[in-house]
């Protein structure tokens, strides 16, 4: 008799760009967010945090692995969900080399319960080069050196983190629960730990009142942990969420496609680093006089220090295009993932 459970793949509802879809098999570690109070993200308002037991999250890999034999042998895939097919066929045909581990943190797990599951991950598909997972600077933090390192050698390799911010009094207001000190030592650990590090950060996070404050602090903080990668995400307002709210009532003002250009541009003239910084996201739609995207959305992005310079000759020609040529965030009800 058919199980229609047989070949089904639990997935949570985001990654990064450069994480899913065809490029990364979605392993589902954790469900939703175990802080869930940031006033920008609807994601997972009144669903609870969960840990996966490590022989659910097996048995998932399990079934990606009789997926991918069942393409190899060319077996009827009719009764493989579309959803579990999608992404196993797409990772397979890309040449399974990287995995990402789903929900918001999973880097939360218990550290044994996390390295058996990269374990099992690594030995089940050899051929991965890369294993992601996203994860807080606060929860990267209050693991040990020796703890990280044994996660790192386990297999995971890249840590995304929503530094968002660091100013404290933006961080406030978002309800962030991470200061700009938790910031700084979840990202140096994590360096420390041989992780490569991608933190994202949010323009137009501190509105009109906090913009450059919230420009100067943010870089102030990536100087301290001089990420791999830093990614722009610019603010956007989904009305499912308490910034929306605040907004309405006129208590947070958002800021126009310049004024975070202007933001940007603090940001990168403060920067002292030697990270890529990566505008990977349709999010960042601005224009040049030419009418083409200002910035490159691909995942290579830019390398500072050598093309510091550029990225500040591409605001300036940004910033000489008319507001009404470019995105407007404001205008929008998209959130930046």
């Amino acid at each position: 008799m058919y199980n229609p459970d047989k070949y089904h793949l639990e997935m949570g509802p985001i990654r990064p760009p450069n994480e899913g879809g065809a490029g990364s098999l979605l392993i589902r570690a954790t469900r939703n967010c175990p802080w869930n109070r940031c006033t920008f993200c609807p994601f997972y308002r009144e669903k609870k945090f969960q840990i996966r037991d490590v022989d659910d999250i097996k048995r998932d890999i399990d079934i990606v692995r009789k997926i991918v034999d069942m393409l190899e042998d060319g077996s009827d895939m009719s009764k493989v969900p579309y959803q579990s097919l999608y992404i196993v066929k797409g990772w397979y045909r890309g040449g399974q080399k990287t995995a990402f581990l789903q929900d918001s943190n999973s880097l939360i797990m218990p550290t044994n319960q996390l390295i058996e599951v990269l374990e099992y991950l690594v030995e089940t598909f050899p051929s991965l080069e890369r294993i992601t997972s996203y994860a807080r600077s606060d929860t990267i933090a209050r693991k040990s050196i020796q703890e990280l390192k044994r996660i790192r050698e386990a297999g995971l390799t890249r840590l995304h983190v929503g530094l968002e911010s660091g100013d404290e009094e933006v961080l406030k207001l978002v309800k962030k629960g991470v200061t700009p000190e938790q910031h700084v030592e979840g990202g140096k650990k994590a360096k420390e730990a041989g992780f490569e590090l991608s933190e994202y950060i949010m323009p137009g996070l501190g509105g009109k009142e906090l913009s450059k404050q919230h420009a100067s602090n943010t870089a102030k903080v990536l100087n301290q942990i001089d990420p791999d990668y830093i990614r722009m995400r610019p603010l956007t307002i989904h009305p499912m969420t308490e910034l929306y709210h605040l907004k309405e009532s006129g208590r947070f003002k958002m800021t126009s496609p310049h004024e975070r250009l202007e933001e940007i541009k603090l940001v990168v003239e403060l920067l002292d680093v030697s990270s890529i910084l990566c505008f990977d996201h349709f999010l960042n739609g601005w224009r040049g006089r030419d009418g083409q995207l200002l910035f490159d959305t691909s995942f290579t992005g830019y390398k500072l220090p050598d093309e510091q310079e550029y990225v500040l000759r591409l605001i300036e020609e940004g910033l000489k295009v008319p507001e009404s040529k470019h995105f407007d965030p404001r205008m929008s009800r998209m959130i930046s993932l």
